[in-house]
């Protein structure tokens, strides 16, 4: 069995439908389906059952979903023991704005546990550049938070998080349970620098932005400034603490903001891979230890 049909089927298995596993492959479906009737030609035996609304893992599909990820994990730990042997293991991780802070402890501790000799770096970026360098070369992998432009990368969501209004405590909107874009028209708007990513920027806009009068902001404290100093209004996933003063209040018709992960391509090196495994595992234990 090659790892790179490991990795397609583990892919299937975990989308439960071959066009979204295509689509996170970054690969036409006809060579997907080929290869993995291949594996089980191979294996002698059904992997997946097909329906027109997607797959479902048989008795031996489960079995061997298993046994690929413990597969591909020691595979990808080879690879980096024997980097790091040659001194080049280093993974470069691009964070934005709350992302660092949504991570945590557990995802370090959790990534040092499983490759403690290799290298990583954090890079923040500010708020123009939501793929905090990926396009430019200068991470890895990022930590970052969707909608924005994925021509040429991939992306891997870890959690939705609704989104609220900032307000000052003072002002007359800020004691209702929830409100909708509209009660905020009129409102001055902080607005992001010339160059910003353009989904960016219409997401966190909020419809208003032929509107906005409100200061330029290159980062998220920047914005709650704003709010506080200025009167201004700003969007945030709600669930983090702000400053004293300041208050989210949910909006009724915004879609919800995505904690993602993201990397160039579709075929990450084993630091990535290991970590894009090593993050999702951890969001889940997480809300499984929330539940």
């Amino acid at each position: 069995m090659e790892l790179r049909v490991l990795r397609y089927f583990v892919a299937v298995a975990e989308e439960r439908h071959f066009g979204r596993a295509a689509v996170r492959l970054q690969m036409t479906q006809p060579p997907l389906s080929r290869a993995i009737r291949q594996l089980e030609a191979d294996l002698g035996c059904v992997l997946l059952d097909r329906s027109p609304t997607g797959a479902a893992l048989t008795p031996a599909g489960t079995v061997l979903l298993d046994e690929a990820r413990t597969l591909l994990a020691r595979a990808d730990r080879t690879r980096v023991k024997v980097a790091a042997a040659a001194g080049s293991a280093t993974l470069t991780v691009g964070t934005l704005a709350d992302s660092a802070g949504q991570a945590g402890t557990r995802l370090a501790a959790a990534y040092r546990a499983r490759h403690p000799h290799v290298e990583v770096r954090v890079r923040e970026a500010d708020l123009t550049d939501p793929s905090t360098g990926l396009r430019a070369g200068l991470v890895d992998v990022a930590l970052t938070r969707a909608p924005f432009d994925t021509t040429g990368l991939t992306t891997r969501v870890l959690r939705s998080d609704a989104v609220g209004a900032v307000l000052r405590a003072d002002d007359p909107l800020a004691g209702r349970d929830s409100l909708r874009l509209d009660d905020l028209a009129g409102r001055p708007w902080f607005r992001f620098p010339d160059g910003t990513d353009p989904v960016w920027a219409a997401f966190w806009g909020g419809r208003h932005t032929a509107r906005r009068s409100g200061p330029v902001v290159r980062t998220a404290q920047e914005c709650l400034q704003s709010v506080l100093w200025s009167g201004t209004v700003g969007l945030i996933p709600l669930g983090h603490s702000l400053p004293e003063g300041l208050i989210a209040v949910p909006l009724a018709d915004m879609p919800p903001s995505q904690l993602v992960i993201a990397w160039n391509g579709s075929g990450p090196g084993p630091l990535v891979r290991s970590f894009v495994r090593v993050a999702t595992a951890t969001w889940r234990h997480g809300e499984a230890a929330a539940a």
